[in-house]
């Protein structure tokens, strides 16, 4: 089975974006670049929501966006319903983020990491797998907040604070 993924950058993260996506398709994945690919200077927010959106609506499972820190593509990102965006900077968050947060786009800032950090972390990310169990109701309480279901989230936080009390989280 063919491997996928998105990837999209603002002007500041097309400098480290080739080695990711080459990085990426030594790795197994067919890579889908939706830009920039100018150094013109654009807006963070087009690329993180192109990526999102691609995830968000299934046609990738996995997505990257890259900016200068990370943290603005990644709110971009996150703006979509279903996305679950991390920005991290070190490779045991971005494990964490797979195995507790169940995160599908990985963002990280050229400006904050170089290249081969950004190889491990992008490695520790895939090679993570959500460990569900007491992680399914979090990631349940962030969908119920995208449907912006009120009910459902509050019922959710009854059912985690029930968990907590017999000591099950």
């Amino acid at each position: 089975m063919l491997k996928k993924i998105v990837i999209g950058s603002d002007h500041v993260g097309l400098e480290l974006k080739p080695s990711i996506i080459n990085h990426l398709k030594e790795l197994g994945y067919e890579v889908t670049d939706v830009g920039t690919n100018s150094k013109d200077r654009t807006d963070y927010p087009i690329f993180g929501r192109m990526v999102g959106q691609k995830v968000a609506s299934g046609e990738f499972p996995l997505g990257i966006a890259i900016c200068g820190t990370g943290v603005g593509i990644s709110l971009a990102a996150n703006k979509v319903a279903g996305v679950r965006a991390a920005c991290v900077s070190e490779p045991y968050s971005a494990s964490l983020s797979r195995q507790h947060n169940n995160s599908n786009v990985l963002c990280f800032g050229s400006r904050v990491i170089g290249s081969e950090l950004a190889k491990m972390i992008v490695n520790a990310w895939l090679d993570a797998k959500f460990q569900g169990g007491r992680h399914q109701r979090r990631v349940e309480e962030l969908a119920a907040e995208d449907q912006r279901d009120d009910s459902k989230f509050n019922e959710l936080v009854k059912q985690g604070k029930a968990a907590n009390k017999k000591g099950e989280n």
